[in-house]
């Protein structure tokens, strides 16, 4: 358990500099909007909806299905609030657990000596794994590797006691439930099925693949083949139910999000598509360069046979192949008889090779066959169980490479990435045991001492770089300023664009201009970018560049709901309102079919409406404004703030006369937000229209105790004063109101008016014969 613990705590220790760390780049949209984290939303939306918190049958969703790690963000919620440092503290913690693990699970493979501490303590200290730990949603990866492991190790326990104990049934039952657990963490848990099999036929029971055939034709080895006819089972089961519940269909991704996916060239798909799997190994061998999003152009096409980098997908594969090749051919040392294997002339009756000599040259596995002296006699320790040969540990971390990488390879669907460095969590426990077995194995075969002293250092020099890298590339990961500026090397658009929202945010306004320019710099069609300059210049009154972004990026998205939103306000307070209202209506027609995130289409779509109302009703076209905002109830999500909408049915009734409607609204409106100033001023003014005056003025003074800083709620209340005859307090109320906001001209407007008002009042008052002189 040595290594395991100390291991485990390295794991621990490397990423305790993220527990200060803020939430970051799909932390927003997985944590902080999503509803289903709320304890107001019933938890059992989270097994229809997906990781963002999307219907998962909706045309937009991302299919991302993985209820387990969204249960585990919500029991977050409920413990911490936003407090980012508990949901970290967990990710850390699941990391830590995960490495144990994986280095018990090493010892499998490696027996008790200090290789299969050198694999856990490689896994611990990979830079790869700083998205997955750092980054929140990235305990999706880890939650799933966790069970991936379970389930391996419930598998393994299974094989070692198939032929002997009852209890095996439990272990094939626990590596399926586990399996699906794992599944429901993240999509491609559900592999570990795959290799379990490997596990089983070239692990276990040591067969080559000319043996398979044979075997199954003679009707050898028949429980291993039930075995994995459970597993195919298994496996089956998962991915139909899953497939089912996702509503029988592929998830669509936008031509950024993977380009080479958009191509309409099949030879740039393909050869894009062969090489990315390098670019994956090559940031497992040597993780330089990492980035928190590899999308759009950080990894350019490959459009011709000529591209240089083709000589690299040629050698990854050839390596594999090889590799592959040299660990399924039979050992020099045995000989095949009656298609059964002889070592050294005997019998191998249990299914199992033996290492080579050469092999049990070094002291870890000499342990397997201890023995010992006491009073002079030899007594022989009960043997463990055998060590499975290099070839065989090179042949389980292929698969264990491979295989849960498969479906990140674009092979059965396409996915909405170019590269996730988060994907390879669970595959760089395959490399983890490469690089080990490796080692071992040039540890084993150099003769001199002194070579030997070079591979163990170079070893842990190897760990020792890893771990400072992980612990500076953590980082990156404090802010989302710190993150993004790591990006802007690898993917200046988007890097330069969320860098620009965070500068924004900061009020840092010229250095954002700058940052959204150079965004569109690299890539001229973002409409995000577009919008989002868009929006910054009509923040700072610069309507006409505002508007011109704005269409820019209709142009580039006509699907972009907050840009017409954001063009028909400012169209409507140029006093275009024709112009306005087309654009409102354009906006309310857009379907929210396969859009990315359907819940802010519909927010913009809602607004629209709204502000469509708002416009009929200055034109005091009030029933077409009342048949606006109910369109626009009806299309209102669940996440939407409605008391604005709510307030303004209230005023059309008002003016309509249907005084009990506008009441009912109202009431809607404060209680959807109970502190919602406009609600209680135009509720407060149809409590004195209906003679409830001493509500009425409760209503008021309570809008003033809200924001005290805001002259409207003074102007309203010295209006019911005056229409009260408190002339006095009238005219207190109508000098604070323009003493606050003296630069709206409004409220100025409306108490300069009450003001004459007072002080007309007060003439005739004090002075009636200056107004009606005697004869």
């Amino acid at each position: 358990m040595i290594a395991e613990l100390v291991s485990g705590a390295l794991g621990l220790v490397l990423y305790l500099n993220t527990l200060g760390a803020d939430f970051c780049y799909d932390d927003s949209r997985a944590i902080k909007t999503n509803q289903d984290l709320l304890p107001e939303t019933p938890w059992i939306h989270i097994f229809y909806n997906d990781f963002w918190g999307t219907l998962l049958t909706h045309s937009g969703s991302h299919k991302s299905y993985r209820p387990l790690c969204t249960l585990s963000f919500r029991i977050n919620h409920a413990i911490g609030g936003m407090d980012p440092w508990s949901y970290h503290l967990v990710n850390v913690l699941l990391h830590a657990a995960v490495t144990g693990l994986f280095t018990n699970f090493s010892r499998i493979l490696f027996g008790d000596g200090y290789w299969t501490l050198i694999a856990g303590l490689l896994f611990a200290s990979h830079p790869i794994h700083t998205e997955a730990v750092a980054g929140i949603v990235g305990r999706a990866d880890i939650g799933a590797c966790l069970f991936f492991l379970l389930s391996l190790m419930c598998y393994i326990k299974h094989c070692s006691t198939r032929s002997h104990s009852a209890s095996t049934w439990g272990w094939i039952l626990g590596t399926g439930l586990c399996a699906g657990c794992s599944m429901l963490w993240k999509e491609q848990g559900v592999t570990v099925l795959a290799v379990s099999a490997v596990y089983d036929v070239f692990v276990f029971h040591r067969l080559r693949m000319h043996q398979i055939i044979p075997s199954i034709y003679k009707r050898k080895n028949l429980s291993l083949f039930f075995s994995i006819g459970l597993l195919i089972f298994w496996g089956t089961a998962l991915l139909g139910i899953r497939f089912y519940w996702m509503g029988n269909k592929p998830p669509s991704f936008s031509n950024s999000d993977n380009p080479a996916a958009d191509s309409d060239s099949f030879l740039t798909r393909t050869l894009t598509f062969f090489y990315l799997p390098t670019k994956n190994l090559w940031l497992l061998l040597c993780p330089d360069t990492l980035s928190f999003d590899w999308s759009m152009d950080a990894v350019p096409l490959l459009k011709t046979v000529g591209d240089w980098r083709n000589l690299h997908t040629v050698a990854f594969y050839a390596g594999l192949l090889l590799l592959a090749y040299s660990s399924l051919k039979s050992s020099s040392n045995k000989r095949e008889c009656n298609g059964k294997t002889l070592m050294n002339g005997k019998q191998n009756t249990n299914g199992h090779s033996c290492h080579s000599d050469m092999e049990y040259k070094s002291l870890e596995l000499k342990s397997s066959f201890a023995s010992k002296e006491e009073n002079g006699i030899k007594k022989h320790v009960v043997q463990k169980p055998q060590l499975p040969s290099t070839e065989n540990i090179v042949l389980l971390a292929l698969s264990l490479l491979i295989v849960p990488f498969v479906p990140a390879t674009n092979l059965f669907f396409y996915v909405g990435f170019v590269i996730a460095e988060r994907v390879l969590y669970i595959p760089s426990m395959g490399f983890c045991l490469l690089i080990t077995a490796g080692a071992r194995a040039l540890y084993v075969k150099v003769q001199k001492g002194f070579l030997k002293n070079l591979i163990f250092y170079a070893t842990a020099a190897l760990i020792l770089f890893y771990g400072v890298k992980t612990v500076v590339r953590n980082g990156d990961w404090k802010n989302e300023e710190m993150l993004y500026r790591s990006g802007i090397k690898v993917n200046p658009a988007k890097a330069w664009g969320n860098l620009g929202n965070v500068l924004k945010s900061q009020s840092k306004i010229p250095e954002a201009e700058r940052a959204y320019r150079n965004a569109l710099y690299y890539r001229s069609n973002m409409a995000d970018m577009l919008y989002n300059l868009g929006l910054l210049l009509q923040e700072n009154s610069r309507f006409s560049e505002a508007l011109h972004y704005y269409k820019l990026a209709i142009g580039s998205r006509p699907t972009l709901a907050s840009a017409y939103l954001n063009t028909g306000i400012i169209l409507m307070n140029q006093g275009k309102s024709e112009e306005a209202r087309r654009t409102f209506l354009k906006c309310s027609e857009i379907p929210d079919e396969n859009l990315k995130d359907p819940h802010a289409h519909k927010s913009s779509v809602t607004s629209c409406l709204y502000n469509l109302g708002k416009l009929f009703h200055e034109q005091g076209h009030y029933e077409d404004a009342l048949m606006v905002y109910k369109e626009a109830i009806q299309k209102m999500p669940r996440q939407f703030a409605p008391q604005s909408l709510y307030n303004m049915m209230g005023e059309a009734y008002m003016r309509l006369s249907k005084l009990s409607e506008a009441e009912h609204w109202y009431m809607e409106s404060l209680r959807s937000k109970t502190d919602h100033i406009p609600a209680h001023l135009t509720y407060g003014k149809l409590l004195a229209l209906t003679g409830r005056k001493s509500e009425a003025e409760k209503y008021f003074l309570k809008a003033i105790h809200l924001d005290p800083t805001k002259g409207n709620g003074y102007m309203h209340y010295g209006q019911f004063l005056l229409e009260e005859s408190r002339l006095t307090e009238a005219a207190e109320m109508a000098k604070k109101a323009a003493e606050l906001d003296y630069t709206e001209f409004d409220v100025v407007f409306n108490a300069a008016h009450m003001l004459r008002l007072v002080l007309y009042l007060n003439l005739i008052w004090f002075s009636p014969s200056l107004l009606f002189p005697q004869p």
